[in-house]
């Protein structure tokens, strides 16, 4: 009789977890849906440290996949080739296998081919330098929009499933420290709805946390981040963006400084649509600064008044406070979202390091640079 050893979970082998809190975090009069998750991790040897995030593997809406199989005018119970190209049971694939929210190339080719003449916009988008205007005018459609649009064009469940893509991980940012809390881990996650071309939508991974994996298995695996940990000298300052969910891996560096004593001060930038209603982890940030683990809290609220006012705002108030802690060692961290929010800070950031540091536009270009290379100024965006 042999001893298996224990099983190594990773992204290759994700960890069957189960939910063990879902938790609101924005009050029922909030616009926004943002939860508290934890998740039990207990037997799965997976380790992880504060920055890393959970690559969590989400099962698609039961409902929208009814309504391709109907759309499709199959039964569901068809055998199609699955993500691993074993036969599968088309409903099983479509629920577990695949992304059918937003279409791939490859579909509406195949769709702008078998329609011919009756789509004579999607072929002439297909054109390569028609780039640009296919992805307009994709935004905000989906696999079953694209079948209502064309029922007159058929596809076998095989030619289907053939043309989907596989249905990724989502990569969520941990919000707890392991030291904190062993045998599980937190995350921060708005569940995303919205509504396009008169039809209601859902975030894939962000609804079946809120709605979907109550009660059942669902898969997990670690994704390190080595390039956004906390300073190796605990003494070293720490100044952290966050606004929304972006506040998760803060949560987790100020739990890990707490339990292993670090002394080096700590100021959190957070930021939210209303102090009533989205202020997220609000009692255990007090309780902090009560301890005298959070150091500075600036918090920013854009429709509290009738100027908006964002975390870019309140760093550039506080510009000869974050100058000082820069000057003494300071560790600059932003999480959240790329597009906007990232590029703003890092304009204030140049903005304060140009009039408290008494620089040109270059040399303070120069000093940020040098930050990065030195490991000092981290970025966690999507």
């Amino acid at each position: 009789m042999t001893n298996d050893p224990p099983a190594v979970y990773s992204r290759k082998n994700p960890f069957p977890a189960r939910l063990a809190v879902n938790r609101r975090l924005s009050s029922p009069d909030s616009e926004k849906d943002t939860r508290h998750y934890e998740i039990d991790l207990t037997g799965s040897g997976l380790v992880y440290e504060c920055g890393d995030s959970i690559g969590l593997i989400p099962r698609n809406r039961p409902e929208l996949v009814e309504e391709i199989i109907t759309a499709l005018g199959a039964a569901g119970d068809e055998m199609v080739p699955g993500a691993d190209k074993e036969p599968k049971a088309l409903r099983a694939a479509l629920t577990e296998d695949f992304g059918i929210t937003q279409p791939s190339k490859n579909f509406i080719a195949a769709l702008a081919g078998k329609a011919g003449e009756g789509a004579p916009l999607l072929n002439e988008l297909l054109d390569p330098i028609r780039k640009q205007d296919l992805e307009e005018y994709l935004w905000g459609l989906e696999y079953i929009d694209l079948l209502l649009q064309h029922p007159s064009v058929k596809f076998t469940p095989e030619e289907f499933a053939k043309n989907l893509r596989k249905l990724l991980p989502r990569l969520y940012s941990i919000a707890s420290s392991q030291k904190s809390d062993e045998n599980s881990v937190h995350l921060t996650v708005a569940t995303v709805r919205y509504e396009s071309h008169g039809r209601a939508r859902e975030g894939v991974a962000s609804t079946f946390l809120a709605e979907r994996c109550e009660g059942q298995n669902f898969f997990v695996f670690v994704h390190p981040a080595k390039g956004f940990r906390l300073p190796e000298d605990p003494a070293t300052p720490i100044v952290m963006v966050g606004p929304g969910t972006g506040v998760a891996p803060f949560r987790a560096f100020l739990q890990e400084r707490k339990i292993t004593g670090a002394t080096g001060k700590n100021w959190l930038f957070f930021g939210e649509q209303r102090e009533k209603c989205d202020f997220l982890y609000r009692d255990e940030f007090a309780a902090m600064q009560h301890e005298g683990v959070l150091t500075k809290l600036d918090t920013a609220f854009s429709r509290d008044q009738e100027k908006k006012v964002y975390v870019q705002h309140r760093m550039l108030e506080n510009g000869a406070g974050i100058w000082r802690w820069l000057e003494d060692g300071a560790h600059f961290y932003v999480c959240g979202d790329a597009l906007r929010m990232a590029k703003d800070v890092d304009a204030a950031l140049h903005e304060i390091v140009q009039k408290e540091g008494g620089k040109s536009p270059e040399e303070a270009a120069e000093f940020i640079e040098a930050l990065k290379k030195e490991k000092r100024y981290k970025r966690d965006v999507y």
